[in-house]
């Protein structure tokens, strides 16, 4: 992302989440201005084409989260929540810039679970956000994963961008392997959000963090016109050994069997 589209997403996030004008937004301004330089220092081929492979990469890198997620029973991710959810989002490597002004800004993958049969979709490429304003000074990176534990939710991904917390409900999610049990039905319907810093995963809390699909992405490695709907719901696109390897991943966390075969681009 370009230093003037962050800036603008930062000043959208500053008017929608905190009642500001006049001096104190052109103060916001000058650190928003401040913010986005940073997070373009660090992301240095953020604005480049992107390529099939270096979204297949990608992919591999979200099996990587998946695994150290699972690999910990007692401090990871509970997989009954992973055997009832209706889809998993993914993002490795997100990074945090905190100049006063924050913001994480990451590119991941999305899966749709069947109800019906189980299986899992192809990954959808998507991308997140999110701000924070306060006493902050530096750089962070954090791998996310976003359990999505109803249908509804998925169909709510299919928009243009939506808000964790407004559009629909977003909790920090339980960790180890009985607290599955704890977790209150009333995010049934939502989603349960985990990150991992330094090692270890602990639930983390995502309202006003803004998540849309990345369209030019999904146009590399889908195909032009593939949607996240055909993806979903459709079965279009590519499938890569990588991906491949993930569903492989997933399956086996939830006790169903492991795809036999590739599956063949539409």
């Amino acid at each position: 992302m370009g230093t003037s589209k962050l800036l603008d997403w930062i000043l959208w996030y500053t008017r929608i989440n905190f009642n500001l004008a006049g001096l104190a937004m052109i103060t916001i301004y000058k650190f928003a201005l401040l913010t986005a330089l940073a997070f373009t220092f660090f992301t240095p081929g953020a604005g480049f084409a992107l390529t099939f492979q270096e979204l297949d990469s990608r992919i591999a890198e979200c099996s990587s989260v998946v695994i150290n997620a699972l690999e910990m029973p007692e401090k990871g991710i509970p997989k009954d929540l992973l055997k009832k959810c209706r889809g998993i989002a993914i993002f490795p490597g997100l990074l945090k810039i905190g100049v006063i002004f924050g913001v994480s800004s990451g590119d991941g993958i999305v899966m749709r679970r069947d109800e019906k049969t189980g299986q899992w979709s192809k990954p959808a490429f998507f991308k997140i956000q999110s701000g924070s304003f306060g006493l902050q000074l530096g750089a962070q990176y954090t791998d996310l994963i976003l359990l999505i534990m109803s249908e509804g939710a998925v169909q709510r991904l299919l928009e243009d961008k939506f808000i964790l917390g407004a559009d629909i409900s977003v909790a920090a999610g339980p960790i180890g392997r009985e607290a599955s049990a704890e977790t209150n039905t009333g995010f049934e319907s939502g989603i349960l959000s985990y990150s991992r810093t330094m090692g270890l995963f602990a639930g983390v809390a995502l309202n006003g963090a803004t998540l849309r699909p990345n369209k030019e992405a999904n146009a590399v490695y889908h195909g032009k016109g593939v949607t996240v709907q055909d993806v979903f719901y459709e079965g279009l696109g590519a499938t890569s050994e990588n991906a491949l390897t993930l569903i492989g991943i997933l399956d086996k966390a939830v006790g169903a069997a492991p795809p036999t075969e590739p599956k063949q681009a539409q």
